[in-house]
């Protein structure tokens, strides 16, 4: 439903997304007996006619993704692109970090063998997609961390402003996983071949000024990039919606996209890599805070 009234959107079937101008919305835990289905806060609110901030509110963890929230964020953008009214998003993260990525502490369960791993890959490449598809201007506005997962999707967004303590990187190589076709198409966009691969192989961290450099970033801001993001969308003013919108169907279209061979080979080696035992030392060593030590099985 199009306006300023309710949209419908459940996550699971336990809840339903309100929003208009000056309200917030927040999703919230109804189930809290399977974490699968167990939705952590994810928060939408318009503070200015037009604009919508959606926040990631898992600070605690470093609003690391747990599988709910993935679907979380998937049906709140889904939601918003049909306000006609909108004409940008602000995806931004609560306490001081963008976020920390997918909650490994969650893998034993929400990726345990190829099936499970299928189904969570599955709603991270939906959260990313509802992203890439919105017709409205998106902006990733990033304080601290955006590793991993949280990187695609601030990789997603259309620009991704900054600050001093941003941190940015992809490090699903330690992690012994293969990073997704949505989020790896964006990051070449961004970056380019070349440095899209150094990203990947070594899974290293860019500071601020290394983000920029690379193409992570669109811009550095002095203070809040929250308020930056505003000011930009603001600016938007002058700009039809309608062209904004045909402006990101063609630029998409323009991407290249995968074949159906590409995507069944591709999951396979996904598959193959959830199931490895290099996957486990990954994990392992993460939890246990020391290096990994990869075998190739």
């Amino acid at each position: 439903m199009r306006g300023f009234g309710h949209i419908g959107a459940s996550l699971q079937g336990t809840c339903t997304l309100a929003i208009a101008p000056g309200m917030r919305l927040q999703l919230v835990r109804t189930n809290r007996r399977d974490p699968m289905t167990d939705a952590s806060a994810i928060r939408s609110e318009r503070p200015e006619p037009g604009v919508a901030v959606v926040t990631i509110d898992r600070p605690a963890r470093r609003n690391a993704l747990t599988f709910a929230m993935w679907v979380a964020l998937a049906e709140t953008f889904e939601a918003l692109s049909d306000i006609a009214e909108l004409r940008a998003v602000i995806l931004t993260g609560a306490g001081g970090a963008f976020s920390a990525g997918a909650d490994i502490h969650e893998f034993s369960s929400a990726r345990a063998g190829a099936s499970l791993g299928d189904r969570y890959a599955a709603a991270v490449a939906r959260a990313n997609r509802a992203i890439l598809h919105c017709p409205k201007a998106t902006f990733a506005a990033i304080s601290g961390p955006a590793m991993g997962g949280g990187c695609g999707l601030a990789l997603c967004c259309d620009f991704r402003i900054g600050d001093a303590t941003a941190r940015l990187g992809i490090p699903a190589a330690r992690l012994g996983l293969v990073y997704g076709v949505e989020e790896t198409r964006a990051l070449v966009a961004a970056v380019g071949v070349t440095r899209a691969r150094e990203l990947l192989y070594w899974g290293r961290p860019h500071d601020a000024s290394a983000a920029l450099a690379a193409g992570l970033l669109s811009e550095i801001c002095p203070a809040d990039p929250v308020a930056a993001a505003m000011a930009r969308a603001a600016s938007l003013a002058g700009s039809a919606p309608l062209s904004i919108a045909g402006a990101k169907r063609v630029i998409r279209a323009l991407q290249p996209q995968p074949s159906a061979e590409d995507l069944a080979e591709i999951a396979a080696l996904s598959a193959r890599a959830i199931e490895s035992a290099d996957h486990a030392e990954g994990v392992a060593a993460f939890a246990a805070r020391r290096p990994p030590v990869f075998t190739g099985r």
